[in-house]
């Protein structure tokens, strides 16, 4: 801020620089939009490897194909991902929690599908309140991370009503309470009525215990001062012990050997160590030493039903733009450039081109590009040809097809399957950007596909030329070097258009600029709209556009042959001015890709004495 000067000596002052470092974007996210059987439905999740799709939606699938178009984009070289689920119906497993005579509150999972069958849901009773709260204990399947709620209540008044405090925070469940719900829902396992404190004493009490449907009896000597050291005094003391007699008592009995005995206040919470089954004591009353008494249930409720749906519709993929479904989740995301959609290609030609149509608009709103996969009836030369006919209402500059589907190994069948070719190409797109940036090619003989056995149409030279100048890139196998993309044009890039958007990295090296200049010069809204601002605009983005030509992003040998920033009087007038306008022209020369290679031999004749 600006000094005032009030006595003799030296002031600083720190002035702000002019330079506002514009960053480049990344190029090469790619989002995918497909049936999984669970994950969050509708909800774009951000993967950074394959890994991460297991954890998040439980890996390949046979019947989904995104499954392994995301498996085979970190496999060619992708490094982040997005993946919308969507599906055709589906529903969530649940689980009715009852108490007082009829059902509380119903706990469903939060994602539909079959997956959700494998959650349990325990009822804990509350320790200062058991009457009007209580706890809830999230057990996830195959042992993942569970979730713990204590003080839950069903008032729908208090600041700890369960739906409150559950459904916004749990991963895993969402809970839906009954409008005349009132009580707490039973506990899970054998829970005790209250004891005295401290307790009576329990040396040689003897308690019959038994498993409800196992038809067999146990004994248990609950304490024996020879064997069991001080006799115990407080509540959590003998939790610890009936514990451990409960797990010795019957090594060969899954429900004993693993059960567990909780301190509740002054009660004792039994569960059994297997799911179902429910532990029952019989035996002596010592005053207030009486182990059976405010529930005897199975020690978790499991959800049932619930449904994987079947794979998206054209509608479920077209989704609605207002409710940001569909492909339209992608909308808030703000990191985007690459859109697969491998199972749109199996639809109808009719809804396939109808969700062509809506993915091509909202890559032209999210600066993105479309990878299009062949459709399954395109299984030769000829029926490529001849279908070409139906995209032609979709061509574009920001969508690129690629033909024909790709044969890789499915470790879930154990042979080789057909698949949609996107994944893969978007992952050597990823790879591309990284090594070479996002001005090259991402085709030849560098750009080769990994893990892929065969192509489900090989293709010649001359067939090769037959669909090039279509605008269709091409798939190709080659001796020694294997299967690799041999061609780089946009679906707007057939001979017959004459586009200058004709090659894909033109197209997307525009794209990156576009996006960078517009994040990167936000600063200049609301600024004076003088010389002063034109300089520092020019100053930024002419510095922008010098490291891509120093990274060899733009042709010529200097950077005046290469690109031009102009942003001054002549782009904007006063009229301009007055209506809060400042105009910047950007100019780049790209590079474009060398398709044709052509040799020219002459022969030399020998030497001619004269």
């Amino acid at each position: 801020m600006p000094v005032t000067p009030t006595y003799p000596g030296v002031y600083i002052e720190e002035s702000p620089s002019a330079v506002r470092t514009i960053t480049a974007v990344s190029t090469s996210v790619t989002a995918f939009a497909g049936f999984t059987p669970r994950g969050p439905l509708g909800e774009p999740v951000t993967l950074t490897s394959f890994a991460d799709y297991e954890r998040r939606f439980g890996g390949l699938s046979a019947g989904s194909v995104l499954s392994y178009s995301v498996q085979q984009f970190f496999l060619n070289g992708g490094s982040t991902a997005i993946v919308v689920r969507l599906v055709s119906g589906g529903s969530p497993a649940g689980a009715p929690l009852s108490g007082g005579g009829g059902p509380l509150l119903t706990v469903s999972a939060r994602e539909p599908g079959e997956f959700g069958r494998g959650i349990q849901v325990s009822v804990d009773p509350d320790a200062a309140s058991p009457d009007d709260t209580f706890g809830l204990r999230i057990s996830a399947p195959g042992g993942g991370p569970g979730e713990t709620f204590t003080g839950l209540s069903l008032d729908k008044d208090s600041p700890r009503f369960a739906e409150k405090v559950v459904n916004p925070s749990s991963a895993l469940v969402r809970l839906d309470v009954a409008d005349d719900a009132a009580g707490v829902p039973a506990a899970s396992g054998t829970v005790s009525d209250p004891f005295a404190d401290p307790l009576p004493d329990v040396t040689g009490k003897k308690f019959k215990v038994s498993v409800q449907g196992g038809g067999k009896d146990w004994e248990i000597d609950l304490y024996d001062p020879a064997h069991d050291g001080s006799r115990p005094a407080r509540v959590g003391e003998l939790a610890l012990l009936l514990e451990r007699k409960l797990r010795r008592v019957a090594p060969g009995s899954r429900a004993l050997s693993g059960a567990r005995v909780n301190a509740v206040g002054q009660r004792l919470q039994v569960l059994a160590g297997e799911p179902g089954a429910v532990i029952r004591f019989t035996g002596p009353d010592a005053g207030d030493l009486k182990l059976e008494g405010g529930a005897v249930n199975a020690p978790a409720a499991p959800l049932t039903g619930g449904s994987d749906g079947a794979a998206p519709t054209a509608a479920d993929f077209i989704g609605s733009q207002d409710a940001k479904s569909g492909i339209y989740a992608l909308l808030d995301v703000d990191d985007v450039n690459l859109l697969c959609l491998p199972e749109v290609a199996d639809l109808a030609v009719d809804d396939m081109i109808g969700v062509l149509s809506q993915a091509v608009g909202l890559c032209r709103d999210k600066r993105m590009v479309l990878i299009v996969d062949p459709p399954k009836g395109w299984t030769s030369l000829d029926a490529a040809r001849a279908g070409l006919a139906d995209i032609d209402s979709v061509r574009s500059s920001y969508a690129a097809l690629y033909f024909p589907r790709i044969r890789m190994f499915d470790p879930l069948a154990g042979q080789l399957r057909e698949f949609p070719p996107s994944g893969a190409v978007a992952g050597v797109l990823a790879a591309t950007d990284s090594a070479r940036g996002v001005w090259k090619a991402p085709a030849g003989t560098d750009a080769v596909l990994s893990g892929v056995r065969a192509l489900s149409t090989p293709l010649t030279d001359p067939e090769n030329g037959l669909l090039n100048p279509l605008a269709v890139n091409c798939l190709r196998a080659f001796p020694i070097i294997g299967p690799v993309i041999w061609g780089a044009r946009t679906l707007d890039g057939a001979d017959a258009e004459g586009s200058q958007w004709k090659y894909l990295p033109v197209r997307r090296l525009a794209l990156m600029i576009e996006e960078s200049l517009y994040r990167g010069t936000k600063w200049v809204v609301f600024e004076p709209n003088d010389e002063n601002l034109w300089a520092q605009i020019r100053l930024n983005v002419g510095a922008f556009l010098r490291t891509l030509f120093n990274q060899g992003a733009f042709q010529g040998t200097s950077a005046r042959d290469a690109y031009f920033v102009k942003c001054d009087k002549d782009t904007t007038t006063q009229d301009d001015i007055n209506r809060g306008v400042v105009n910047i022209l950007v100019g780049f020369a790209p590079l474009k890709p060398a398709e044709f290679v052509i040799v020219k031999l002459e022969q030399m004749a020998g030497q001619i004495e004269v």
